[in-house]
């Protein structure tokens, strides 16, 4: 029994099959970038030639700026273990290729055959790219699951449960320390319609419901059908320090548009789940220990916050 027992693969194995799948792959498209990038920096005259582009000086330039390019993506791609951020770049590199390669099967000079069977080349990289760049975003994260984002993280508040429950219960305060909210307001029948920040400066929106709310203890939402986002969450209070802290957990869960490809995105733009939460709940902190948050580019003002902690308290405003 014991050796039957010893034999059968651990529970994670094809998770660590698949991941090791993913490295091969993404190693596999740095060195492929190296490959690329070295010829077209130090001959980009014969690079031109090869690809059916006018060897023009204003062309070895842009060749050289795309072998720096590919190097430095190679570079980001063989250090890292979960390069997800450097792949999503050689997509976008990828598109500026097919753009440049476009605009060179215009002009007449350029050898039609040769500019085209270039882009067929990036065209099917590209493909490559897409795929290793989703695939890794996945399992970069650990948050990440199926294109579904999950987080969750804790933070000890020395205030009582009761009033660190009563502070968050009023859901209109959360964007005082959750710096992506920009509104949390209440509708009828008990919905709650959030707005929030997103990459690129859009924004999006979503009602949600109130799942559970155990006074002192538990607030659980989830957003409703039709919401830009699909998510949901909850927030726990466990007395601390002999009832005279409180020990907070949030956790979260959204699907990105795009699934895995849009989470990729956003890291790509400093959009890190955990670490948005994380920064949120030290302010969370901040405002319920000193009644203001530490002002810097994306955080709520210190001044509202404070006033708004006072008011949930019945306390005057200074």
């Amino acid at each position: 029994m014991a050796d039957r027992q010893a034999s059968q693969p651990a529970p994670d194995s094809r998770a660590g099959q698949r991941h090791r799948g993913e490295d091969r792959l993404a190693k596999a498209l740095g060195w492929f970038s190296i490959g690329l990038g070295v010829p077209q920096l130090i001959a980009p005259g014969y690079f031109n030639r090869l690809i059916g582009v006018n060897d023009s000086r204003r062309n070895r330039w842009t060749t050289r700026a795309v072998g720096i390019r590919e190097l430095g993506g190679a570079a980001g791609i063989l250090d890292r273990p979960r390069p997800s951020g450097f792949l999503f770049a050689r997509v976008v590199g990828d598109a500026m290729d097919l753009l440049m390669l476009q605009a060179a099967m215009r002009r007449k000079d350029n050898p039609r055959r040769r500019v085209m069977a270039a882009a067929a080349a990036v065209a099917g990289v590209t493909v490559i790219d897409v795929i290793a760049s989703a695939k890794t975003s996945r399992s970069s994260d650990p948050t990440t699951e199926g294109g579904a984002v999950r987080a969750r993280t804790a933070i000890t508040v020395n205030r009582a449960p009761e009033e660190v429950y009563g502070y968050w219960h009023h859901f209109e305060n959360l964007p005082n320390f959750m710096a992506h909210l920009k509104s949390v307001e209440a509708k009828e029948d008990g919905r709650w319609r959030w707005v929030a920040n997103a990459p690129l400066g859009r924004t999006v929106e979503w009602e949600a419901q109130i799942e559970e709310d155990i006074p002192n203890q538990l607030i659980a939402w989830r957003s409703l059908e039709g919401s830009d986002v699909a998510n949901r969450g909850s927030v726990r209070f466990a007395p601390a320090a002999g009832g005279r802290a409180t020990e907070v957990t949030l956790e979260l869960a959204y699907e990105p548009p795009g699934r895995a490809v849009g989470a990729a995105v956003a890291r790509m733009f400093g959009e890190e789940p955990l670490q948005q939460m994380k920064d949120d709940v030290r302010r969370f902190k901040q405002v319920m220990e000193t009644g203001e948050v530490v002002r810097s580019d994306g955080t709520p003002d210190g001044t509202r916050s404070q006033r708004q902690l006072f008011q949930s308290e019945g306390q005057p405003a200074e």
